[in-house]
């Protein structure tokens, strides 16, 4: 065989065997109702173009045809979202009983087992996007780097790094930063936003000095980041209102049966402000770790449910199945049944303030998996909290990345943006649970999972 011959066997070779990636860049996502994010009427028979990792044009069968080089996937039976939003995560927990004994044995392990494993649960569970609020800032750091560059699979990350305290329990240092005085505040946000973190976690505010908590927002969006902070305690939210947080997290720890007059009189206040405040106050109740608890204890099978093992070594597993072994008696939860009763009135309260809430979980906390817990959020908003299917979705696709400042790339299926987007049989506007089984999950055009199996198995 002559040379040139060669070279063109060589060639032709090489281009067959890229011509399938190649194809594979540009996808058509054909027949499923969309639900794109923006809350108005689903489109029957939709016809989605992806090239590229980004959605290039959304319409029907009838007004979409799908180019000849396009791969077809069919969503025929399906609703089609936009991947949802994990709001409040810890990817450094995986729902282990005993934080004491968790720091100790797996601290080291953070970022070559468990922050990688929780990162993978939450994308297969349909999470195209979470935001990381609690844990040691290298390792926040280097996972979010990791999924950015494709080396480990994972949603989109925005991370907060360590908490922002008065002083941090014994300990915690790790992932827990003190604050004393201005100068140090000022100093900590700038460390945080030098390596590359997107939100500011403040708990405790109420026992600094009003000059440091209001440095730390200052600071933070001086420095382009967004704020959030707990509300657990009625203190919390009046200082958090006082110094302009962006988001709220949590419902309280204590069993109050409401929130305080004047704590609602001043977020009504700083809701009627609207843009002139910097635009809607966010707010992340975290609720359905409290209201399921009773049902998670009369019903251990939730907790025996293997997905949550994907990622984690075999003697990770046994440590985190052996610490729940009697849910009901850990300390950690002893006050959650006086706690329920209160919710329903509160997350009334909120909805009357007007705030706008995002759908979040504390996922990782004890008896919480990445797996499981965000469709648990919405079933509870949906099914107890009288919120409604639309609102619920957009409470976890479009409203999160607005308040993350990415509405321009992500939370909705619109020409334009990342082709973040999930799929499920049947429907979930009259059945939300249904989001239990995603059965397609693709993230910036890959599908990491198809017909309801990781598509890496």
């Amino acid at each position: 065989m002559s040379k040139f011959a060669v070279f063109f066997t060589i060639m032709v070779t090489f281009c067959l065997v890229n011509l399938p990636m190649a194809n594979a860049q540009q996808t058509a996502l054909v027949g499923g109702r969309l639900i794109d994010g923006f809350g108005h009427q689903p489109l029957a028979n939709s016809v989605i173009l992806i090239k590229d990792g980004i959605i290039l044009k959304v319409g029907s069968i009838d007004t979409l045809p799908v180019p000849n080089d396009y791969k077809v996937v069919s969503t025929e039976g399906m609703d089609v979202l936009p991947g949802l939003w994990e709001n409040h995560a810890h990817l450094m927990l995986t729902g282990h009983a005993d934080y004491v004994h968790w720091r100790k044995e797996y601290t080291s392990k953070l970022a070559s087992e468990i922050m990688p494993a929780s990162a993978e649960q939450l994308l297969l569970a349909g999470i195209t996007s979470a935001r990381d609020l609690g844990a040691p800032l290298e390792d926040s750091i280097l996972i979010k780097k990791q999924i950015e560059s494709g080396e480990i699979p994972g949603p989109r990350l925005y991370v907060s790094g360590p908490f922002l305290q008065h002083k941090p329990y014994p300990g915690t240092e790790h992932y827990r930063w003190g604050i004393d005085g201005v100068k140090d505040a000022k100093l900590k946000v700038n460390k945080l936003a030098d390596a590359g973190v997107d939100i500011i976690k403040l708990i405790d505010h109420d026992m600094m000095t009003i000059e440091e908590a209001q440095s730390i927002v200052d600071q933070a969006h001086k420095r382009n980041l967004v704020v959030v902070a707990h509300a657990h305690k009625p203190d919390e939210i009046r200082r958090g209102l006082e110094i302009g947080v962006d988001n709220f997290e949590h419902t309280g720890l204590t069993t109050a049966p409401e929130y305080p007059e004047d704590v609602i009189r001043l977020l009504k206040e700083r809701t009627a402000k609207g843009r002139i405040a910097g635009g809607p106050l966010f707010w992340t109740p975290t609720v359905e770790g409290l209201w399921n608890y009773e049902t998670t204890v009369s019903n251990f099978e939730r907790l025996d449910d293997k997905c949550w093992h994907r990622g984690l070594e075999p003697s990770t597993i046994k440590d985190i199945r052996d610490s729940l072994g009697n849910v009901g008696q850990l300390e950690y939860m002893q006050l959650t049944p006086l706690r329920k009763p209160t919710l329903k009135r509160k997350i009334q309260q909120l909805k009357d303030t007007g705030v706008v809430m995002l759908i979040g979980t504390d996922s990782g906390i004890p008896t919480k998996f990445h797996c499981q817990s965000t469709w648990n959020e919405l079933s509870v908003w949906v099914n107890e909290m009288d919120i409604s299917p639309m609102d619920t979705i957009r409470a976890a696709t479009y409203w999160p990345s607005v308040l993350m400042k990415v509405s321009d790339k992500t939370g909705t299926i619109s020409a334009g943006k990342y082709a973040d987007i999930i799929a499920v049989k049947g429907d979930v506007l009259r059945y939300i649970n249904l989001l239990q089984n995603v059965d397609m999950v693709m993230k910036g055009g890959k599908v990491y999972k198809l017909n309801g199996l990781p598509t890496a198995d």
